[in-house]
């Protein structure tokens, strides 16, 4: 008698298109997303005195920093934009930049444990890890619509209609933070050295983006460098739309989509690649 054939509810199969960024099976896999992002909330604050309100802490101790060693000793300009205010636009950005980055560009070797016990969409990891940061992103973005609402009433910020970008600009952050984040954690599976010269790397980084200096107070030649820093179109953007300040252009942030677009095509590529054999080399 022929025993009926069994049916697979799921095929794991290592050939597939490097292009290929599995959406649908990742949407299957939602719940685990939401684990994962509560997971990393959770923890961030778990165990400590204060709780959430380091997620304020954290960028009104910058801020301030900024703005006594940047503003006040050495005297960088801001565009006419009240200090406080300009630093606080800037921490808060970078932060959720950094953060992600890091945070993703360990996703191979930080869950290599449990990539080696169960199957699941390797993009689950990295995705949970972008948007985890963005609730955190939207605590600190609270924060500074409040300090922008105070200067908004006394008049000294002029917002603008680019203001309604804002969503987008956060859309090309998480992006950008996705694909460097997978081309790095591809990178580290094999040359564990490359986190630590990441985290470095990240830290310089900062002062090649208009964080805590507007673009235009570069000299020339920097100044023309400065608008192929992916970066450099958001953060003038996100100034120019809510404070109304900066050197900003549609090109210099279509510049920074194209960038942000490659970047995450290649990240895609070498994630998928990687993701085949990396438990031979982690």
């Amino acid at each position: 008698m022929n025993e009926p054939q069994q049916k697979w509810t799921e095929t794991i199969d290592a050939d597939h298109s490097l292009f290929d960024l599995k959406l649908k099976e990742v949407w299957r896999y939602k719940d685990l997303v939401y684990m994962f992002v509560k997971r990393d909330f959770v923890s961030s604050f778990k165990q400590t005195i204060l709780g959430p309100i380091w997620f304020f802490i954290n960028p009104i101790l910058t801020t301030i920093v900024y703005l006594v060693i940047f503003g006040r000793i050495a005297k960088l300009p801001t565009d006419g934009a009240p200090p406080l205010l300009f630093y606080l636009a800037g921490v808060t950005l970078w932060n959720y930049f950094s953060s992600s980055l890091l945070a993703t560009s360990s996703t191979f070797t930080g869950n290599a444990g449990i990539f080696g016990k169960v199957y699941f969409p390797r993009l689950v990891t990295p995705l949970s890890i972008v948007i985890s940061n963005l609730m955190r992103f939207g605590v600190q973005l609270i924060l500074f619509i409040l300090a922008w609402a105070y200067y908004y009433s006394k008049g000294e910020v002029h917002p603008n209609i680019w203001i309604l970008a804002t969503p987008f600009l956060i859309f090309l952050m998480a992006l950008f933070a996705l694909g460097v984040g997978m081309i790095f954690s591809s990178l580290t599976t094999k040359y564990k050295d490359l986190a630590m010269l990441l985290g470095f790397g990240v830290s310089l980084y900062m002062y090649a983006t208009p964080v805590i200096y507007p673009v235009s107070s570069l000299p020339g030649f920097f100044k023309k460098l400065a608008y192929y820093n992916p970066l450099t179109g958001i953060f003038e953007c996100f100034k120019y739309a809510w404070i109304g300040v900066g050197d900003f252009s549609p090109a210099m942030l279509g510049m920074s989509t194209i960038i942000i677009l490659i970047l995450l095509v290649i990240g895609i590529v070498v994630f998928n690649k990687v993701e085949k054999t990396f438990m031979d080399t982690v």
